[in-house]
């Protein structure tokens, strides 16, 4: 979906593909089949953009295949779908029935992560629509906290260098300029958007900035106003944002209250978990760790890393954090130039929510996702932004 920004530029909205599990490049098309199509046709567009997820050996064919991408091409102009941006963030098995703490491997003092983000780099720019010349890819905010020392920090930066060096190149090459978004998250190296800035700064490349995930900016309780502010005083660029929320917890020492946070303790994904204290934030890794005893004081809300549909917030006592979501949003494309063009609707828990709440059949997910697709639509037309054919 594209939007008239105030100003004049276009703004793009899509939703990510990794709510799909698909490790093979027949799995991606089966996605744009079953999935992806029936969403664009439930919001009568004609065209739909989705923020493709591409695993270790969708990727690899596509790159050894040139005949594989140009079908993949097709493919997508056939179902009236467009790609101006990658989730490079998932290496491989994001649909496993544990993905934990693997989720962070290979992470960017690995020569594979290099190898990785350069291949999508490359189909990106072939994926691209004929009119759009910038393409965005998310990926990890370095490493996973432990162990990273200062050889990790220098591995991790001479990464990043060479990867900048080969955008140039592959801009040269293609007219097209793709840049790459560390997206902090609890727990990581870069955990917060205040943690990206001394890493990036160190890196000095234009096309190596953030990826501003509003779920991960709550559970960290920043504010979004300093968060970007900081950002941009320290020259550093929102490259993409990921539009999701989190789950909130006001009262967490109520029985009732954690009641309903366990139903949120699933398997599949870590929920790093955090609370504000006086000293500081407070966390726990995990949801459930959060919940077995005295491990994070109860005198102050808390919030999960669980992505919770937009548009239905959890029943009281739980509620999310979309007015987090809201102010960022107001902040990143509500002034009188837009802070970024890529926008990425990423809500890829929908089968790990309490039973009760998940889509019980294609047609019910296809439907929660275009709803959530309407909310992210209307928030951007209340802040000014046209829709276009």
């Amino acid at each position: 979906m594209r939007f008239r920004h105030p100003d004049g530029s276009v703004v793009h909205l899509a939703y990510c593909t990794n709510v799909h599990p698909a490790e093979t490049l027949d799995g991606v098309l089966a996605q744009l089949r079953d999935h992806c199509e029936p969403v664009r046709k439930r919001l009568g567009r004609d065209r739909l953009g989705i923020g493709l997820w591409l695993a270790k050996d969708a990727a690899h064919a596509l790159v050894t295949d040139p005949a594989a991408l140009r079908g993949l091409r097709t493919e997508l102009d056939r179902r009236g779908l467009e790609v101006v941006t990658l989730n490079g963030f998932p290496y491989e098995g994001f649909g496993a029935e544990e993905v934990k703490y693997r989720v962070y491997k290979p992470d960017w003092t690995d020569p594979e992560r290099l190898s990785h983000t350069t291949d999508l780099a490359r189909l990106l720019a072939a994926l691209l629509p004929d009119d759009v010349v910038e393409g965005t890819i998310s990926t990890l905010p370095l490493a996973w906290r432990t162990p990273f020392d200062t050889t990790h920090a220098e591995a991790a930066r001479a990464a990043l260098t060479a990867l900048a060096q080969r955008l140039d190149a592959l801009a040269e090459l293609t007219g097209k300029s793709i840049r790459i978004g560390l997206e902090p998250e609890p727990g990581c190296i870069v955990e917060t958007t205040g943690d990206a800035i001394a890493p990036l700064t160190a890196v000095g490349h234009e096309r190596i900035g953030v990826c501003v995930d509003t779920c991960h900016l709550a559970t960290s309780f920043e504010d979004p106003q300093t968060a970007l502010d900081a950002l941009a005083a320290a020259g550093i660029p929102v490259v993409k944002s990921q539009l999701s929320a989190a789950l909130h917890a006001e009262h967490p020492h109520l029985p009732g209250v954690r009641e309903a946070l366990a139903a949120f303790d699933e398997p599949r994904f870590l929920h790093q978990t955090r609370t504000r204290t006086a000293a500081g934030l407070r966390g726990t890794d995990d949801l459930g760790e959060s919940l077995a005893g005295d491990v994070l004081p109860e005198s102050a809300p808390w919030r999960a890393h669980f992505h919770v549909p937009l548009h239905a917030p959890p029943a009281p006592p739980l509620t999310s954090t979309l007015p987090v979501l809201k102010d960022t949003l107001a902040q990143l494309v509500g002034g009188p130039e837009p802070r970024t063009h890529h926008l990425e609707v990423e809500t890829y828990t929908w089968q790990a929510l309490p039973p009760e709440l998940r889509p019980r059949s294609r047609p019910q997910l296809a439907d929660g996702i275009a709803a959530e697709l309407t909310l992210a639509r209307d928030l951007l037309t209340d802040l000014g932004l046209k829709e276009l054919p």
